[in-house]
């Protein structure tokens, strides 16, 4: 049963232009009817990934083309989901590097395509967004072929195909002339041809027996737990018997409820998988990733999936404040430790450990804050109550030495805040590597910074540059402990007792600094209630009312005006943590506290 396959991953740096790219690619292919109705970034089927506007976990999909079966999985651009883009090109025999026209190659670029290049794979550039007013593509491909000779790129592997493509309107021709004049055509033919051409047919003995790398799953309502992966070797189908193997030892042998291949986006039931294929099987309920399954007879398992180890970890346990139970409905540690549990086995970069702060607290470690920020959000829209202790870098004994994780920085921001941020950056042990302007309004910075100085640093960013900056970042190895980074400077104004917050109280706490909660929302002792614009933190009493006599009213508190409270999302909460606070999440509420419930 040979099938012309090929088996293609997306790369790129986040937020230029995967997934659009992908959408273009599945309405070309005849996927869709004409007058169809279908929503923009079709892949991006999570509510987070919507809301935020970026591809969190891995997805595959697959098209048709010239009598060739194309199965495109499309992968993150955010270096914290690192993790997905390297099980990702295990499922895979050649890339698409995407690079933004102005942009060009960011840290997350970088990361991408050295892994592709490691596993050998071929790589097809395409320069997206050719339509932006500020590109600058011949830069940007000069950039790219010097990226390849950093990363030691075989000399065969800079012999690459270069595609100029507009995603959003699914145009792409090898000539930027023939890109500058197509801005009206609707044609990703030339893309698609060349990966025919160019990515090789998947490898493997179709006569052999059968061999599969789990690399992926899902969940159905009506088949459990679906594995996902390529087809090594052989063939399977419905029904015949299959083995488990984990760890490289035998884990069980059972039979195959079903074999699904991908169409489009759809899952579809097939009698038998051919070898490089990318399946979908059921009846394995102890399946999971970096997992083999292979012919009964024939026990070959497979290199299992490695991925970075993490580099930041964070303590979750229960929520133990005076609120808890309110919101929520799964709140004890068992729960919880059940949930992080199944996120370890699903999600290869994250690991969970017991705690060392008390007996229901748990170390779970990760890549970073958006990943840990993700997972977190996911917690409480499912029902989870918990508190989180503040992201701790992962140190290392490296040849007896303390070593923490080192980060490449890339700060794009209008030339007049390069001062200001190159200050910040400087106060928290970065060194500026380099700065390029374009001559454009814009200059870029790179520097490298210890993980620590970047934790609780992207939302002083984003105010030093009043929004306009862009900041992305990547582990690029350990260096020496730097020792004391400079974090938060301002003090905490802690709630000392328990009740409602009033305004009048509010009122007169405005003074000391910003406040963080309006009249009406519960507190108790040790809710951080403010920030003190001096370094120490002071016990307030938010909920003091006016006394009232005969001259004095009630209702003359109307009359107060207060600042609008500073809220936080889940993000900016974590990085705003210190040492002695907890946040307090719920499903309706983000609340930021001290360990202590009583001034010392």
């Amino acid at each position: 049963m040979t099938i012309n396959i090929r088996n293609v991953a997306i790369i790129a740096h986040v937020d230029h232009g995967k997934t659009t790219l992908v959408d273009a690619m599945l309405w070309q292919s005849g996927l869709f009817r004409e007058n169809q109705v279908v929503r923009e970034r079709i892949m991006d089927s999570m509510d987070l990934e919507r809301e935020k506007g970026i591809t969190i976990m891995a997805k595959n999909t697959s098209i048709a083309y010239g009598g060739v079966k194309i199965n495109i999985v499309d992968t993150p651009g955010h270096a914290d989901f690192g993790g997905e883009v390297e099980r990702t090109l295990t499922m895979v025999d050649g890339a698409l590097l995407l690079v933004d026209a102005a942009e060009g190659p960011l840290p997350q670029t970088r990361f991408v395509l050295q892994k592709a290049l490691n596993k050998r794979l071929p790589i097809i550039c395409v320069i997206n967004k050719i339509d932006r007013p500020d590109r600058r593509p011949m830069e940007v491909l000069d950039e790219i072929y010097d990226l390849f000779i950093d990363l030691d790129a075989e000399e065969s592997q800079l012999d690459f195909p270069v595609f100029y493509t507009n995603a959003r309107l699914g145009t792409a021709t090898f000539s930027l002339e023939d890109a500058l004049k197509a801005q009206n055509v609707h044609n990703l033919m030339p893309l698609m041809e060349s990966i025919v051409e160019y990515i090789p047919q998947p490898k493997g003995d179709e006569a052999g027996p059968f061999q599969f790398l789990v690399t992926n799953l899902e969940w159905s309502d009506y088949l459990g737990r679906l594995a996902i992966g390529p087809v090594r070797r052989g063939t399977l189908k419905s029904g015949s018997s299959a083995a488990l193997l984990k760890e490289g030892k035998l884990f069980l042998k059972t039979p195959v409820k079903g074999v699904y291949t991908y169409d489009g986006l759809k899952r579809v039931e097939t009698e038998i998988a051919a070898t490089g294929d990318i399946i979908a099987i059921a009846g394995l309920p102890d399946a999971f990733i970096g997992d083999t399954i292979s012919d009964p007879d024939y026990l070959s398992p497979l290199d299992p999936v490695v991925v970075d180890e993490p580099t930041l970890t964070m303590e979750f346990s229960v929520n133990s404040s005076p609120l808890a139970g309110i919101d929520g409905n799964l709140l004890t540690s068992r729960q919880i430790k059940d949930r992080l549990d199944k996120e370890s086995l699903f999600n290869v970069s994250i690991r969970v450990t017991k705690g060392e702060q008390s007996i229901d607290s748990y170390q779970v470690g990760a890549r970073g804050e958006l990943q840990l920020a993700v997972l977190v959000e996911t917690m409480r829209r499912e029902g989870y109550e918990l508190s989180l202790g503040p992201p701790q870098v992962v140190i290392k004994e490296i040849d007896g030495i303390r070593q923490e994780p080192l980060e490449l920085v890339v700060a794009d921001v209008p030339e007049e805040y390069i001062g200001v941020v190159s200050e910040k950056l400087s106060s928290r042990k970065g060194q500026i590597t380099k700065l390029v302007n374009h001559g454009k309004g814009r200059a870029r910075l790179e520097v490298k910074i210890p993980t620590r100085g970047l934790l609780g640093y992207r939302g002083q960013f984003l105010t030093d540059t009043r929004g306009t900056g862009l900041i992305n970042s990547l582990t690029i190895g350990h260096i020496p402990f730097q020792g004391p980074i400079r974090g938060r400077s301002g003090g905490a104004l802690i709630s000392d007792r328990k009740g409602t917050a009033v305004t009048y109280a509010l009122y007169h706490l405005q003074p000391r600094g910003s406040i963080f909660i309006s009249p009406g929302d519960p507190v108790y002792p040790g809710l951080v209630v403010g920030e003190n614009s001096r370094p120490e933190d002071i016990w307030v009493n938010p909920c003091k009312e006016k006394k009232l006599t005969n001259i004095r009213a009630s209702g003359s508190d109307e009359a107060l005006r207060l600042t609008p409270p500073k809220s936080f999302s889940l993000e900016e909460a974590i990085s705003y943590m210190r040492a002695d606070e907890l946040l307090e999440v719920t499903p309706k509420s983000v609340r930021l506290r001290k360990r202590a419930t009583a001034p010392k």
